[in-house]
C-alpha cells in the first residue's frame, strides 16, 4: 500500500503518479528554459554595453559623448536583453509543441 492508502499495483496510482512526473518534469524543463534566457541574456547585453561604452574608456571624450554613449549602450542592451529572453522563450514553447498523433498528418482527426 502507497502513503496515500491505496495499493501500489492499482492502474490509477500508476497513471497518477506518471502524470505527477511528467508534469513536475514539465516544470523543472520550463525552469531550466528561463534560467538558461535569462543569463544569455544578461551576458548578451552586457557583450554590447561594453562594445557601445568601452571607447569611453580609452579615449579622451567629451562629457556629451561619454554620456551619449553610455545612453546608447544602455538602451541597446535593454534590447538585446528583451529580444533574447523572448527568442529563447519562444523557441522554447514551439519546440515542446505536441506532436500530431499520426506521422506524416498535421490534424489529428484527418
Amino acid at each position: 500500500m502507497s502513503n496515500n492508502g491505496e495499493s501500489t499495483g492499482s492502474c490509477r496510482a500508476s497513471a497518477d503518479g506518471t502524470h505527477a512526473q511528467h508534469a513536475q518534469a514539465r516544470r523543472d524543463a520550463v525552469t531550466v528554459e528561463i534560467g538558461y534566457a535569462l543569463a544569455s541574456a544578461v551576458f548578451v547585453a552586457a557583450v554590447a554595453f561594453g562594445v557601445v561604452t568601452g571607447p569611453a574608456l580609452f579615449l579622451d571624450l567629451s562629457s556629451g559623448a561619454v554620456r551619449a554613449l553610455e545612453t546608447s549602450g544602455g538602451a541597446l542592451a535593454a534590447l538585446l536583453f528583451a529580444l533574447r529572453v523572448a527568442t529563447v522563450l519562444f523557441r522554447f514553447r514551439h519546440e515542446t509543441a505536441p506532436q500530431p498523433s499520426q506521422p506524416g498528418r498535421t490534424n489529428p482527426d484527418s
